[in-house]
């Protein structure tokens, strides 16, 4: 049982090369990311000329990273389409 829950936990880290905890930081790392970009593109909503282009570049931005730490079969991530799970 214990072993199986291993298992689950560390397959997709492992497919994609990277351990338990580097992934979770990769993960987090992100996803405070996207909370700025959601925070800076509802500022923008009512204020246009505050975060112009900042959730645009940040975006552009990630899917350069993701793109150069990807070694998973599923291969890089478009701009325009969405990476398989």
């Amino acid at each position: 049982m214990i072993e199986r829950a291993k298992t689950a936990m560390t397959a997709h880290p492992h497919a994609v090369g990277e351990t338990y905890f580097e992934h979770m930081g990769a993960a987090l790392r992100y996803a405070g990311t996207f909370a700025f970009c959601a925070f800076a593109a509802f500022v923008h909503a009512f204020l246009p000329f505050l975060f112009e282009k900042t959730a645009s570049t940040i975006v552009k931005k990630m899917v350069a990273n993701m793109n150069a730490r990807m070694d998973a079969p599923q291969g890089q991530v478009q701009p325009g389409t969405q990476a398989a799970e």
